[in-house]
């Protein structure tokens, strides 16, 4: 059951902001189901397959998503989605813990200023943009793999600021490209043992649940609040994650 709980949460606010999920779900599988590091991360990329895939969906009955642009990214994403989660699995659990705060704080920091940062589309020609998303789709990869994220963070900025899209098709584009991302990351870290299968298909059901609502609330309403609210929360996750202690008594 809290697997389910977990997913269906993760799924909402993943497809609701554009990302997998991950950053929502590794953190409560960590506190409520005690999985380490590495298996949360493993088993966080089976359910953002399941949210990409349902958030994706829901994005194009609104029309918001690009079939080509999504491909170009999967491209290469895919192909370095495993060297992420190899390189993930080489990390000693701090490591990995604080490596994860920092992505953390990152990513709400980017949700932060995103609305205020100046779109360069036009300074880029068509073949231009291609290579922008190819890149963008190789360093995606990595991330995802190694995070166990959906990427969404990564992929959305450059596809808005240089690609010249709207938030909404980029969120839904990013939704769609993480299918082969998730599944080439979740493979890998299957393999090395980092997924837990007794509460991967609770999480997986959850997140399509989640995704489903998190898609159509993107497309109806407002989520200025909404991204505020939780990139706030995510920072105080990312500072808990690297060492910074709240509360601590001084001496």
């Amino acid at each position: 059951m809290q697997g389910l709980l977990i997913g269906l949460f993760g799924g909402f606010f993943g497809a609701l902001v554009g990302l997998g999920g991950g950053v929502v779900m590794i953190p409560l599988m960590i506190s409520f189901l005690k999985f380490t590091q590495h298996e949360a991360h493993g088993t966080s990329l089976v359910a953002v397959v399941f949210v990409g895939a349902a958030g994706a969906a829901t994005y194009a009955l609104y029309g918001t998503t690009d079939w080509k642009i999504a491909i170009l990214l999967a491209l290469t994403a895919t192909a370095t989605a495993r060297l992420g989660a190899l390189f993930a699995h080489s990390l000693p659990e701090k490591k990995l813990k604080r490596s994860f705060g920092y992505f953390l704080i990152f990513v709400s920091v980017l949700m932060l200023v995103k609305g205020y940062l100046p779109r360069l589309e036009e300074a880029f020609g068509e073949f231009a943009k291609m290579a922008v998303f190819l890149g963008t789709g190789a360093l995606t990869g990595f991330v995802s793999g190694m995070m166990g994220v959906g990427g969404g963070t990564v992929m959305v900025p450059p596809m808005v600021l240089l690609g010249g899209m709207s938030q909404q098709l980029a969120q839904g584009t990013s939704l769609l490209a993480m299918i082969p991302v998730g599944i080439a990351g979740a493979y890998t870290h299957y393999k090395l043992g980092n997924v837990k299968m007794n509460v991967a298909p609770g999480l997986a059901i959850g997140a399509v649940g989640g995704s489903y609502f998190g898609g159509a609330a993107a497309n109806m309403l407002p989520d200025a609040a909404l991204r505020y609210i939780f990139a706030v929360v995510l920072i105080w996750l990312g500072l808990r994650y690297v060492g910074v202690k709240f509360g601590a008594k001084k001496a």
